[in-house]
This record gives C-alpha cells, structure tokens and sequence, in this order.
C-alpha cells in the first residue's frame, strides 16, 4: 500500500514546475492534488491513516510531518519524547507537500494559503470505532508541515483527577449555576482532557444544556443527561467570539469555551459569565497567578480596571496543570488549584495578586494547592524523581524548602 502510494505521490511531484517556489508552489500543487481521481485519492488515505493508527500501537500522543524541520522523516512523541520512526519511508519536501495537501478540503486548503496555518480535526473509522485527531498545519521555510494529536478514545474519568470535595462541587453545574473556571497549562498539559471529564461528570449528573465552541472539536461528548452541542470554529461558527454570543440564543447552562486567545474572546467569556452562565475555558498559562495576570494584562489598558473588578467577580475557579514524567516511564498529572474565596477576590480587585500564592499554600483544607506542594506530594509517593520535581517546580526554591532541601532562612 506505501509504494502504491508512493507512487502516485511521486507521478504528483513529477509534474511541479521546477521555477515556482513559496506559496504559488504550493497553490500549484494544491491544483494537482485537486485533479487526482477518487481511487488515488484513496490510496494516499490509507497510507496517511496508517501512519496515523501507528501511533496507537507505539502509544505515541503526536505525530510531525512535513515541512524543512522534519527532513522527510514520519516523527512521534512517546511519552513525552520526540523522535523520528526508522521503520517508515522518508519522504522529500515536495512528496510530504502532496501528502498533507491531500488530505485537505479544498476551502481548507485556501485558508491555509492566506493564513499560512491551519487548525482542524481528523477523523478515521475502523468498523464501529471512530478515531479523532487534533491537526495544525503550517508553513516551515515555504514547505508544509503538520502536527496531529490523537485525541483519547474515553474520557478519563473525573475520580482520577483526585480533585479535593471543594473542587468538585465549583466545577458542578449541580452545586454552582455560575462563574468562570479555567483550566491552564502549556501545550500539551493536558487541559482538553482533564475540561473533557469535568464535562462528561455533568453530563452524567444534571439535567442541563452544554455549548462547545471549541477550534478544532476533540472528544465528541454524547450526550446524556445534558444536550451537548459541538461548534467547531471555521466550521460551524465563524470564531470563539461569535460562537460564545450566539450560544447565549440557545438556552445553554455551560458554555465551554476552548481557549481565551484574544482580548475579544476575554472580553465576551466576561460579559456571558457575569450573565449568569456557567462558563469553562483555558489559558496557555502555567500558574493560576499567571492565569489571572494573563487575562487582565491581554485587554487593552483603558479596559484593564474594568476587567480587573468583573474577574474577580465571575472567577471561581483556576486550575493549573503539568504533565509530569513519572518514575514508570509514563506521565503523571501535576496540578496547582486556586478557589475564588473572599481573600483571593479582595487581592485580584486590589492588585495584589502576588499574595495569592500565600493563600493558596495555606488553604489545603479548602481544596487550594500550590504546583510545588502537588509535586511534593508526587515525589512522596514515589511517583516521580527528585530531579524531575525540581525541573518542573514554577518556584524552585520553594520547593527546596518544602522538601527540607536548604533552610527556610536562606
């Protein structure tokens, strides 16, 4: 099936004119592809979706093609490592230009010329079992490359977060009919995952109308005691802003907003939460200190005051996340919680958010908890190495004296 496909890729290449270069090359290749038949077409698939189902035989979490950075290989993440697979074909520049754009609309392919970038979902079916991946396509030195992310089958079950009673009854539709709880981390965290549980434990638990807009969907929630709605961005909504207003028109009880990219989307996720909604979203952010300073320094600065006063009314909730190697080769979850108590509201509205951290450090009982007290916990546990709690420390000399590891007076 690859040298099939190899070489109809290859009769592709054949026909690039060697004198065009950077988009128009890859417009002109995006033409080609456009005029293969439906049986080549097919071929290509099979061939793109095999190195994709590859990953769930390695238990690989990302799969990189493309582009000048990937030098023709097929690369994967396993377990937090990257590398290249030495048991796939290498592939040329042009070869992985034409496999990538063949598995692209025609509309998305357009959008991936203007915008040099493109977000969208993938989806393979094998008998009765649907496979959905998260995909980012864009440009490395005139080539285009591509990043998917193969996203879980199953939710992972809310339990196994080991969230504290206080957590849960915040993030319950159940408990709290509103406020703003976000779930941070840096790529590849884990946010989706851990947002994808905190629904499905409402789904399961209330009867209630839930709105996702989210750019791409990744877990396709089915609905059971609540209705869930999935509104792809450049798909079924036009963007996070316009999604978020619309769904105010759908009698939703939670809206889940996939990430606060923007001042626009900020400012909007504030004005639906202070409506009374129940409103989730996330933040490429690594503490909940840094989440806070985030939103209000992203508006421009005749809005900051503003938004200052109106977070600290609708948050009720931040959750920070790592995931973290674990002593089993594997990844552990390593979590920071802040829970919008009377203190932590006086400090966002006062400007004092540096002291936030004391608060969260000394409110254990109350659900709270610090990222380097979560790390300590691991490492008691035997969970995870010394050196990989350090490294992953936000406040590394924190976590020295949380350990013991130099005097609390140094």
């Amino acid at each position: 099936m690859i040298e099939e496909a190899k070489s109809i890729i290859k009769q592709i290449v054949s026909s690039i004119p060697e004198t065009s270069y950077g988009v128009e090359r890859q417009m002109l290749i995006g033409d080609l592809v456009s005029r293969q038949s439906q049986e080549e077409r097919v071929i290509i698939k099979r061939m793109f979706d095999s190195f994709l189902m590859r990953m769930f035989e390695i238990s690989a979490s990302d799969i990189d093609m493309g582009g000048f950075g990937s030098q023709g290989k097929i690369w994967y993440r396993i377990h937090g490592t990257k590398k290249p697979d030495a048991t796939l074909p290498n592939f040329t520049f042009d070869e992985t230009n034409v496999l990538i754009q063949s598995i692209l609309l025609e509309r998305q392919r357009q959008f991936l010329y203007e915008n040099r970038n493109l977000d969208f979902s993938y989806t393979i079916f094998r008998g009765d079992q649907m496979h959905r991946f998260r995909a980012d396509s864009y440009f490395d030195l005139d080539q285009i490359a591509l990043n998917m992310r193969a996203i879980n089958a199953d939710v992972r079950p809310y339990k196994s977060l080991e969230f504290h009673p206080n957590v849960t009854r915040v993030v319950s539709l159940a408990n709290t009919k509103e406020g703003l709880i976000l779930v941070t981390g840096i790529t590849g965290s884990g946010k989706s995952s851990t947002l994808d549980s905190i629904i499905d434990l409402n789904n399961h638990q209330i009867d209630a109308h839930a709105a996702i807009i989210a750019s791409p969907i990744e877990y396709v929630h089915k609905s059971d005691r609540c209705i869930i709605r999935h509104r792809e961005v450049g798909r079924d909504v036009l963007s996070f802003k316009e999604g978020t207003v619309q769904s105010l028109r759908q009698d939703p009880d939670i809206i889940i907003i996939g990430e606060l990219r923007d001042p626009d989307t900020i400012l909007t996720a504030l004005e639906v939460t202070d409506s009374g909604h129940k409103v989730f979203s996330t933040l490429h952010t690594s503490s909940a200190v840094e989440s806070i300073d985030r939103i209000i320094g992203e508006v421009p600065p005749i809005e900051q005051e503003r938004v200052r006063l109106r977070l600290a009314d609708v948050i009720q909730c931040v959750i920070s996340q790592k995931l973290v190697p674990s002593i089993d080769r594997k990844r552990v979850l390593a979590k920071e919680v802040m829970i919008a108590t009377p203190s932590v509201r006086a400090a966002i509205k006062n400007s004092n958010t540096g002291e936030i951290y004391q608060m969260m450090s000394e409110s254990g009982e109350l659900g709270m908890t610090t990222m380097e007290q979560d790390l300590k916990r691991l490492y008691l546990q035997k969970k995870i190495s010394l050196d990989v709690a350090m490294n992953f420390a936000n406040n590394k000399r924190r976590l020295q004296q949380l350990l013991n590891l130099t005097p609390s007076g140094d």
